[in-house]
């Protein structure tokens, strides 16, 4: 008979695999779409994913869209592979003997893969905020960089808990 905490890792891992599926498929049809937006045919700038409208800016900077873009794809990717590494912990960690070396490099690596996540939206939301006061746009997208802090807060937990585990 399964434990309750089995029972609950097992939920867990799923739900973090379905995360996972997700955030791959939103990447890589931001990355498509992007692609179809430059090469060809402008108006995909129109609909990127989920209604994401960078037409105005396609249209008016054509390096301020690819900068944008590029911090909201990056994000996604970052995101991506966070998940990713919190599916490597069901499968990397002994849950009998959980405190090892392997598992503080995983958790420390987390810490600072949401550290750097945290930074480049952070960045991303500072650009995104001159641009509307330059003028240079007008599109609400902030929504794709907020969390900033969520993250950098995330990372510092993690960082510590990464430290208790190489001690452990």
């Amino acid at each position: 008979m399964k434990t309750k905490t089995d029972l609950i890792l097992t939920t867990m891992k799923v739900i973090f695999w379905v995360v996972f599926i997700g955030l791959c498929i939103k990447t890589g049809a931001l990355l498509i779409s992007f692609i179809v937006s430059l090469a060809i045919n402008p108006e995909a700038s129109k609909n990127l994913y989920l209604g994401l409208n960078l037409s105005e800016l396609y249209h008016s900077n054509l390096k301020h869209y690819i900068f944008i873009f590029s911090f909201i794809f990056s994000l996604s990717a970052l995101k991506t592979y966070l998940s990713f590494l919190a599916l490597k912990i069901f499968t990397k960690i002994n849950l009998e003997k959980p405190f090892s070396t392997k598992a503080a490099e995983l958790i420390n690596k987390i810490s600072l893969i949401a550290l750097g996540t945290g930074i480049l939206a952070f960045i991303a939301s500072k650009y995104n905020f001159w641009l509307i006061r330059s003028k240079e746009s007008i599109l609400e997208t902030n929504f794709y960089f907020e969390g900033w802090k969520g993250f950098l807060f995330l990372a510092g937990i993690l960082f510590i808990i990464a430290q208790v585990y190489k001690k452990g």
